[in-house]
């Protein structure tokens, strides 16, 4: 059956030279994500004119894998490379903790230490919200919110946690 026909048709990629410069850029970078190198080799195929089954033969993956991100890209151009959201459990931990995680993290750190770890972060916010957690628990915290504490020598433009928690209990309460 012929590439534009039937059942097998693809779908058609058009790649402007902006783009382009975008995909030729991921797909030969060396600090990307895997996947994000192998979805921009694909369109970057796709948009050559190569069919599903040889892209997916030179790239080795599914022809499905190729037709799943060459239509996505043709539908909804360079976002729909991205990973989607997922579903996953619901969250354990309120705003309220988190907040408290951001506050503890960004505030001074209690006794000798010159910058925080989890651990201290955990039982900070165990003291001021009232809410056991672990310390890869503030791991995953921080790290959704690219927050680095263990790089930074002091905030600018924090003075304390106190005045923070006590907003939040008064709001909250």
């Amino acid at each position: 059956m012929a590439e534009g026909s039937g059942r097998d048709a693809a779908a058609a990629v058009v790649v402007d030279e902006e783009t382009r410069g975008v995909l030729q850029r991921i797909a030969s970078s060396a600090k990307a994500q895997v996947r994000q190198v192998l979805r921009a080799r694909i369109v970057l195929a796709a948009a050559d004119g190569a069919g599903n089954a040889g892209i997916a033969r030179r790239l080795a993956v599914s022809v499905n894998t190729v037709r799943k991100w060459r239509g996505r890209f043709a539908e909804r151009g360079l976002e729909a490379l991205k990973d989607a959201a997922r579903s996953g459990r619901p969250r354990r931990y309120d705003d309220l903790v988190r907040v408290a995680v951001v506050a503890a993290a960004t505030g001074i750190p209690i006794g000798p230490a010159a910058t925080w770890t989890h651990a201290a972060i955990a039982d900070q916010v165990a003291d001021t919200a009232f809410a056991p957690i672990s310390s890869s628990q503030v791991g995953r915290i921080l790290a959704d919110l690219d927050l680095k504490p263990h790089k930074v020598r002091g905030w600018l433009t924090r003075h304390g946690t106190a005045s923070i928690v006590a907003a939040l209990d008064v709001s909250t309460g």
